[in-house]
C-alpha cells in the first residue's frame, strides 16, 4: 500500500532526471517474493511516499553493540489472568475472554483471542523488518478444556511479554489501542480497529518511518552488515534445529515421567506392600514394627511415583512454551533477512549501473541511502532479539533447575522419612 499523493516528508533525493537515468535498476520479477511483497523494493527505489508525522517516527541509534532501537522511556509490564467464559446472544454463544492489566493504565480490559489475532495481522502487515511473536496456535475442538486454557494464557503472556519488551511495538498505536480501549465501548473499539487498518505507514511508507543516525560513523559499511546478517542466517537456522530438538526431548521425557517413571516406582511400591502383608501373616509382635515401616516404604514410592508424573508441569512445560515463542521468532527471520538482501542486491546493482555509465550517481546514492535505513532497522531487530533471548533463557533455566531442585528435596524427604521408621524396630 502506497500513500497517494501526500506531500514528501521524507529527505530522500529523487534522484537524477535525464536521459541516463532510462536504465533504472532492474525490478524484481517474481512478484511473490517477501522483498517485494513487504515494499522493500518499492522503498528502496525510491517509490514511496507518505508524510511521516513526529507521533510515527521510529528512532535506531547507535548502542555499544551497533544499531539498536530507540528504547522506549515509558516502559510498561501487561498481565494476562484468568480467562473467563463468557456468552453473547442470549447464552447462544459462548466464548473465552482474557483480563488484561497493562501497568501504565492499572485499566483493566478483557480481550478475546480473535482480538489477538487481529492485532498480530496488522503489525505482521505493518512492520517488515520486526519480528512480530506469533500468538499460541488456535485449537478449535475443545477449547474450552482447563489445560488448553491455562497452556494458552502461559502462552499468551509470554506473548504479552515480547509485545511490551519491544520499544517499536509496545509503543505502536494499534497495540495501545488493544491495551486501552474499555471493552465495554464497542464505538471506540470499531473507530481504533479501523483507524488501525487504515494506517498508510505500512510495508513501504513504514521505513520512511525510520529515522537513522546521521554524521560519519552514520553510513553502515556494506560488506560488514552483509557479514553480520550472514552470520545471523547461521545462527538462527542452528538455533531452529536445536530448539526442535530441545523440545522434541523435553517432550519425550514428560512423557516419560508422566507414565513410565510413575508406573515403575508405584510398581516397586506395590512389590514392598506385598513383602509387608507376607511379613504379617507371622504374628509376632516384635515384627510388627518391622511390617508398618515396609509398608510406610511402599507408600513413600507410591507417592514418589505421583511426584513424577506431576513434575514436567513444573519444570519442562514453561521450558517448552518459551521454545514455542522462540520458534516463531526463528521462523519469522527468514523474511527479514529476505528483504535485507534484496535492499543490498540493489545497492550492488546500482553501483555497478554508475560504472557502466547508466546511471546518474544520485540516484544510486538514493538507493544506498535507502538500503542504509533497511540494514540499520534490521540490526537493531537483530540486537533486541539477542538481548531479549539472553534475557528469557537466563531465567528459564535458572526457573528450571530451581524447580528440579525442589523436587530432588521432595524425594529426598520422603525417603528419609520412610528411612526413619526403621529407627525403633
Amino acid at each position: 500500500s502506497r500513500g497517494g499523493g501526500h506531500p514528501a516528508g521524507h529527505p530522500h533525493p529523487a534522484g537524477g532526471s535525464g536521459a541516463k537515468s532510462s536504465a533504472t535498476v532492474s525490478r524484481n520479477l517474481n512478484r511473490f517474493s517477501t522483498f517485494v511483497k513487504s515494499g522493500g523494493e518499492a522503498f528502496v527505489l525510491g517509490e514511496a511516499s507518505g508524510f511521516v508525522k513526529d507521533g510515527d517516527k521510529l528512532c535506531v541509534v547507535l548502542g555499544p553493540r551497533g544499531p539498536e532501537w530507540q528504547e522506549n522511556p515509558y516502559p510498561f509490564q501487561c498481565s494476562i489472568e484468568d480467562p473467563t467464559k463468557q456468552t453473547k446472544f442470549k447464552g447462544m454463544k459462548s466464548y473465552i475472554a482474557y483480563k488484561l492489566v497493562p501497568s501504565h493504565t492499572g485499566q483493566q480490559v478483557h480481550r478475546r483471542y480473535k482480538h489477538f489475532d487481529w492485532l498480530y495481522g496488522r503489525l505482521a502487515e505493518k512492520f517488515p523488518v520486526i519480528s512480530v511473536p506469533h500468538l499460541p496456535e488456535k485449537q478449535a475442538t475443545g477449547r474450552f478444556e482447563e489445560d488448553f486454557i491455562s497452556k494458552r494464557r502461559k502462552g499468551l503472556a509470554w506473548w504479552m511479554d515480547h509485545m511490551c519488551s519491544h520499544p517499536v511495538l509496545a509503543q505502536c498505536d494499534a497495540f495501545q489501542h488493544f491495551l486501552t480501549c474499555p471493552s465495554t465501548d464497542e464505538k471506540a473499539w470499531k473507530q481504533g480497529k479501523r483507524k488501525a487498518e487504515k494506517d498508510e505507514m505500512v510495508g513501504a511508507n513504514f521505513f520512511l518511518t525510520i529515522s537513522v543516525p546521521t554524521g560519519p560513523g552514520a553510513v553502515l559499511d556494506l560488506q560488514e552488515v552483509e557479514s553480520q546478517v550472514d552470520g545471523f542466517k547461521a545462527f538462527t537456522k542452528k538455533m531452529d534445529e536445536s530448539a526442535l530438538q530441545l523440545n522434541h526431548t523435553a517432550n519425550e521425557f514428560a512423557r516419560k515421567q508422566v507414565t513410565g517413571f510413575k508406573k515403575e516406582y508405584q510398581k516397586v511400591g506395590h512389590s514392598f506392600k506385598c513383602l509387608s502383608q507376607a511379613f504379617e501373616l507371622d504374628q509376632q509382635a516384635f515384627s510388627a514394627g518391622l511390617n508398618q515401616a515396609i509398608a510406610f516404604t511402599a507408600e513413600a514410592y507410591d507417592t514418589i511415583g505421583d511426584l513424577f508424573a506431576d513434575q514436567p508441569r513444573q519444570d519442562l512445560d514453561p521450558v517448552m512454551d518459551l521454545l514455542a515463542l522462540y520458534q516463531g521468532h526463528l521462523a519469522n527471520f527468514p523474511d527479514i533477512i529476505h528483504v535485507q538482501k534484496g535492499a543490498l542486491t540493489k545497492v550492488k546493482e546500482s553501483k555497478r549501473h554508475v560504472e557502466e555509465g547508466k546511471m546518474e550517481l544520485q540516484k544510486a546514492e538514493g538507493i544506498q541511502e535507502r538500503c542504509n535505513i533497511i540494514s540499520f532497522a534490521t540490526l537493531a531487530e537483530i540486537n533486541h532479539f539477542h538481548k531479549i533471548r539472553v534475557r528469557d533463557f537466563k531465567s528459564q533455566m535458572q526457573h528450571f533447575l530451581q524447580q528440579q531442585i525442589l523436587f530432588f528435596q521432595k524425594v529426598t524427604q520422603k525417603l528419609e522419612e520412610a528411612l526413619h521408621k526403621y529407627d525403633s524396630v
